[in-house]
């Protein structure tokens, strides 16, 4: 799976394409349409616009770091820089709330507001849907990964989920299918792959 990131000089989700978070496995019964936006504001950083087609979310959690994947949510998982191993997952509701960590895996993990600022988390919603926007500057990237800048052509790893651990019908959506027998997000080897745009 590839993914092409949009450049643009200022937040600007007009071009972006829609990364469609439409592989749902290991539960049936339902599977909403959800999708991802990610473009690139030049020298500043990356720009993300999740968004899923649903009534009432789920929406319990109000706070950073509170366990948000048992709402219905909305997660990016990157790995920004390839020469580190680490990889960031970014989980948010319908309220804005958000749980995010550098890892190496699912149980080695720093929290990132150790490493960074928390980034604002912009929830929007309307009739038959709810998302959310986020945007992570190059100084928080540097500070959680360690990469320092980004050029055209260049690509890294990442992967768009939409899932609801408790809601009233569990459900676990991605763009890029990640190959386990039992739900397991945090598998950076299936990740695809992001480009940005030459």
């Amino acid at each position: 799976m590839e993914y092409v990131i949009r450049v643009e000089n200022e937040i600007n989700f007009d071009r972006a394409e829609k990364a469609m978070i439409s592989n749902y496995k290991w539960v049936e019964g339902y599977a909403p349409k959800a999708f991802a936006e990610l473009i690139y504001v030049e020298n500043k950083g990356f720009a993300l616009r999740m968004t899923a087609c649903e009534d009432n979310p789920k929406a319990i959690y109000t706070k950073y770091d509170e366990p948000v994947y048992k709402d219905s949510c909305l997660e990016f998982f990157v790995s920004f820089n390839k020469d580190n191993g680490k990889y960031m997952n970014f989980e948010m509701n319908a309220n804005g709330a958000f749980l995010s960590a550098v890892r190496t895996d699912r149980k080695n993990k720093t929290e990132i507001d150790k490493l960074a600022p928390l980034p604002e988390v912009k929830p929007f919603k309307g009739e038959g849907f709810w998302g959310v926007e986020t945007f992570f500057s190059l100084e928080f990237i540097e500070k959680t990964s360690g990469k320092t800048s980004f050029e055209r052509g260049e690509s890294f790893k990442g992967n768009f989920y939409k899932c609801g651990d408790e809601t009233e019908i569990p459900h676990f959506g991605m763009w890029s299918p990640v190959g386990t027998e039992n739900p397991d997000f945090h598998r950076p080897e299936f990740f695809g792959t992001l480009t940005i745009e030459k």
